[in-house]
């Protein structure tokens, strides 16, 4: 087993995916914990990055201990500063920030980086900076900006490295990993994902007994996943609801008897709350409000229809481990991003339990076990779409006549996408609605209407995200039919953000 020391990063769940992903079983622990990884037959420890700072007194230590068990140690980011500092080596600011892309060169052989380019790409994210390496530590990594990108001292097989090998923009990542689990730590494969399903299925028995559950059912990837996964583990016991609130698009409704009642002979109950959630939503702009009233009043209708559930113990939702992340739900000073309307949403007298099968997965990982379970490729395939629903692809107060033109305008965007053999080579495409009008001209007469961005990225855990350079032909015919077919629109715009520094949804 690998150990995964988690200082508070939002790549904490990624590296153990990427770990796991090698075929080798790892087990995060929190920072300053005390175990004896030697009796837990550890055999290697990665230490995570962090939000925080080395240089302050608040700040999560690495247990000195780490570095003098024998066990080989390897620090990301954060983790190498924090080995450093305890080391006896400097940590401070550096003189500007670095995020994102950085060229990697190689100025020294090591196990760690063997086989990896002597120059590829790599993704930082810091701002202090390695400026003095401990006793007996070694530079073999360097970019144009920092001298010490990767450090080791082999004799103690301690390793560091400032950039995120976890993340996929670090062309090298893998390799090194690889590198560190197989060739340093000498692990060995024993991890499956087949495994988790039928894991999964017992701990949900276990969990529930004699209950029953009510789902969260939204139609898209994660929710249909546990759809099945509880409908398999529970049987009669299992009652998915369908909650139309008026912020899904056409598909989603129609998938719902198509997929679920036609080809897994599963039932579910279709709630239309349309003009509740517009109610409750008039004249809210802040994106984290809206997040809030759609994430509670999920709860109220699942409350309500628990109610004529005779003996309901359990809530199931499709919660996964960024929407976790994101809401800072891992505790160890992790960085709050945004809420999420399944994490966290329980008012306290809920008389129902929480059910999350997937709340330690990757997207990618969910849609792996979908088609293992043998999910129609169309729904997997499917790109992510919000819980919250087009309520968060509205920029400013949601209403009903909003909703009816980004559906359409979403609708044609992904129509073009699919017909030009560009939707599944991304991560998400969708539009948003701005609440800017723009002057325009139609039929020789002045318009005066709203906009609709255009966000299209590419990832493979949403984790980082990088937008998508589409062929300019594709993007015209986009914009073109949105602002001739959708009344209400006169200009598209198109935004090319990566992730960081923006999220992927707007809102």
């Amino acid at each position: 087993m690998i150990a995964i020391i988690d200082f508070g990063s939002q790549y904490t769940m990624l590296i153990s995916r990427k770990v796991k992903e090698l075929g080798v079983k790892s087990r995060i622990f929190p920072a300053g914990c005390s175990y004896n990884f030697k009796n837990l037959k550890i055999q290697g420890i990665i230490l995570s990055g962090s939000p925080s700072s080395v240089s302050k007194n608040n700040r999560l230590k690495a247990d000195r201990e780490l570095f003098y068990s024998g066990i080989p140690v390897l620090g990301i980011c954060y983790g190498m500063q924090a080995m450093v500092d305890c080391c006896g080596g400097r940590v401070g600011k550096g003189i500007k920030r670095e995020y994102g892309k950085s060229i990697l060169k190689i100025i020294g052989k090591s196990p760690l980086l063997e086989g990896v380019e002597q120059e590829s790409n790599v993704w930082m994210s810091h701002y202090d900076r390695v400026l003095k390496i401990p006793q007996g530590f070694r530079i073999i990594a360097s970019t144009s900006d920092l001298e010490a990108a990767a450090i080791e001292k082999r004799n103690k097989k301690l390793y560091g490295v400032q950039f995120h090998p976890e993340v996929t923009h670090s062309a090298c990542g893998n390799r090194i990993l690889s590198n560190f689990v197989f060739n340093i730590c000498r692990a060995e494969k024993d991890w499956d994902l087949g495994d988790w399903i039928d894991d999964a299925v017992d701990k949900i028995k276990e969990e529930v007994k004699g209950g029953k559950v009510i789902m969260a059912l939204s139609g898209g990837v994660d929710s249909s996943v546990v759809c099945a996964l509880l409908s398999r583990a529970l049987k009669e016991q299992f009652y998915p609801f369908f909650v139309d609130h008026g912020l899904m698009r056409k598909k989603d409704i129609e998938r719902i008897n198509k997929v679920f009642l036609d080809k897994l002979d599963i039932a579910v109950t279709i709630l239309n709350e349309r003009e509740r959630f517009f109610k409750k939503l008039k004249g809210v702009s802040d994106p984290e409000d809206k997040r809030k009233i759609i994430g509670n009043e999920f709860i109220k209708v699942f409350v309500k229809a628990a109610e004529k559930i005779k003996g309901a113990t359990h809530l199931a939702q499709g919660t996964i481990f960024p929407d976790i992340i994101e809401s800072a739900g891992t505790g160890n000073g992790s960085a709050k991003i945004k809420s999420h309307h399944n994490v966290g949403g329980l008012p306290e007298k809920l008389d129902l339990k929480l059910l999350e099968p997937l709340k330690e997965l990757y997207k990618d990982e969910v849609r792996n076990i979908g088609i293992k379970m043998g999910l129609p490729e169309e729904l997997i395939k499917q790109h992510p779409f919000p819980g919250p629903g087009l309520g968060v692809r509205i920029m400013g107060p949601v209403d009903s006549k909003k909703a009816k033109i980004l559906n359409k305008a979403d609708a044609i965007l992904e129509q073009e996408l699919k017909e030009n053999s560009l939707y599944y080579g991304l991560w998400q495409a969708f539009c948003v609605f701005l609440p800017v009008k723009t002057v325009g001209v139609m039929g020789d007469a002045r318009t005066y209407e709203n906009v609709i961005a255009l966000r299209c990225v590419k990832s493979t855990d949403a984790m980082t995200a990088s937008w998508a350079d589409l062929p300019h032909g594709a993007l015209e015919r986009v914009s073109t039919r949105i602002v001739n077919e959708v009344e209400g629109i006169n200009r598209v715009v198109l935004d090319i953000t990566n992730k960081p520094p923006g999220t992927i949804e707007w809102e």
